[in-house]
């Protein structure tokens, strides 16, 4: 038996991998983007969600809550003894919360956590400022922290009995 001639191996068609039969989608513009490319883009988008986070807790953390003017909140004889009063202050959108400690004390405090900004309110039964949020705990009189995660005091609103009503007195020189 003689051997077949010579020749030259057909050329290959180039196959597509296995994947591309079962998923035969394409979309325009596909091999545009590389993959050092969208590593690139993925970084530098997860680098400006890094910096606005940083940005958006040092500014909390700087604010001060007392930089309002004074204005008066609320009648003494609508607030009895040990009750609460909300209102906000210094503007719109931050809200407080004013405790009358006895006939004529107050004190009011941002009703914002210092911890996450959860809601704060006042427990009566434990004398103390409570967030549900993370079981934070602060002191009555001075918003002083007590228990929990918060590392930081409420921030304090100064307030004062003039006549028959409770003003926020703004920034004290």
């Amino acid at each position: 038996m003689t051997a077949p001639p010579d020749r030259p191996d057909p050329p290959r068609v180039h196959e597509a991998p296995g994947w591309k039969h079962d998923f035969p989608y394409q979309s325009a513009g596909e091999e545009a983007v590389t993959r050092r490319e969208f590593a690139r883009y993925l970084v530098l988008g997860s680098g400006a969600l890094a910096v606005g986070t940083v940005g958006i807790a040092a500014w909390t953390q700087l604010r001060t809550i007392n930089t309002g003017r004074p204005r008066p909140i609320v009648a003494l004889d609508q607030v009895a003894v040990g009750d609460t009063y909300l209102f906000d202050y210094p503007s719109g959108n931050d809200p407080a919360i004013l405790l009358r400690t006895s006939e004529h004390d107050v004190v009011a405090f941002s009703q914002k956590c210092t911890h996450l900004g959860c809601v704060v309110y006042f427990q009566a039964a434990e004398h103390r400022w409570h967030c549900p949020c993370h079981e934070g705990n602060f002191e009555v009189e001075t918003g002083a922290v007590i228990s929990g995660p918060p590392t930081r005091a409420l921030g304090r609103i100064a307030v004062g009995v003039r006549g028959d009503t409770i003003w926020a007195l703004g920034s004290q020189p």
